[in-house]
């Protein structure tokens, strides 16, 4: 079996393994009706945290991607409402306001030299304050505009959790295939190695920070088709639950490595916990308790495996 291959298995085990012990527990879990729900709730936050998998491997974090997802869907909404601009134009313009948040992002983190910590929190305020502007706080209904990209269904599944598998592919191929993706990992393990080996770090993480704004513009699209509106509030709390499932599917905190498949996997895995506990009758309190437990144990793996990795390397 292939390196490759095997550094699935223990995420699809542990994914196996939660919806074997919901379905043993609940009804109608193992059901048509909740596995379309749970596919039909992920494409936007498999986006990000596709963005956010390039950004914690680099050795960065970016707090701003619900807000920017929100600010984008506001965009469009404003677009497609009262500017009424053609679909087209909307969804290049929402696309631009994302990748423009992230391209700030970068500039600020890479070219001033502040910490992306702070940069991304003051973001996060930036845009959230910028979507209500432009919504006047409230929530735009563009119905049938948008809403027929999440009814539109190719081989059994949505546009956008299509959408959503075939950024993952081209993350995934991008990392592990390409010298971009060698750059990526070698800035996350060594920056200052790399910059003494020749090379300018500062345009990759540029681009890094980038790309993250623009998935997230494109995660605002996909949220927003499937709702059929643009609410300003959207995406609250949704950086928080992207870097936990990148943590959860295996990229360290400390950068240097990760995979944007394994990410995937973590997205489902919260998303399938979320609808289990929901089936379970668990309160809103009990769900975020034992989500909140399950990162911090992925964080204390995390930690064991880079102080192993640490002394095989010795």
């Amino acid at each position: 079996m292939k390196a490759a291959a095997r550094e699935y298995i223990g995420p699809a085990m542990a994914l196996g393994a939660l919806v074997l012990a919901f379905a043993s527990v609940t009804e109608h879990f193992f059901s048509r009706a909740t596995f379309a729900a749970i596919a039909s709730q992920v494409p936007a936050s498999i986006l990000v945290a596709v963005g956010m998998t390039f950004v914690l491997i680099v050795g960065g974090i970016d707090l701003s991607v619900g807000s920017v997802l929100g600010l984008s869907g506001a965009v469009l909404g404003a677009a497609l409402g009262p500017l009424g601009l053609p679909l087209p134009v909307g969804l290049l313009v929402t696309l631009v306001a994302g990748l423009a948040c992230g391209a700030v992002n970068g500039a600020l983190t890479v070219y001033v030299g502040l910490p992306s910590f702070i940069v991304t929190l003051g973001m996060l305020e930036i845009a959230r304050g910028g979507a209500s502007i432009v919504s006047h706080s409230q929530t735009a209904y563009l119905g049938a505009r948008v809403e027929w990209m999440a009814e539109t269904t190719r081989l059994g599944l949505s546009l956008p959790t299509l959408l959503a598998l075939a950024v993952t592919g081209v993350g995934q191929v991008v990392l592990s295939r390409t010298i971009f993706g060698r750059y990526v990992v070698a800035i996350g393990t060594n920056e200052e190695a790399v910059r003494l080996s020749g090379i300018d770090p500062r345009p990759v993480k540029w681009l890094v920070f980038a790309t993250s704004g623009l998935l997230a513009g494109l995660g605002a699209v996909v949220h927003t088709a499937r709702l059929a509106s643009a609410d300003p509030n959207a995406g609250t709390g949704l950086e928080l639950e992207a870097i936990a499932a990148v943590v959860i599917g295996g990229t360290s905190l400390m950068g240097g490595r990760g995979s944007v498949v394994r990410s995937l996997f973590g997205v489902v895995i919260i998303a399938v916990l979320g609808a289990g506990l929901a089936q379970m009758g668990a309160a809103d309190p009990v769900k975020r308790l034992i989500t909140g437990c399950v990162i911090v144990a992925a964080v204390v793996v995390d930690r064991y495996r880079n102080r192993d990795e640490g002394r095989e390397s010795r």
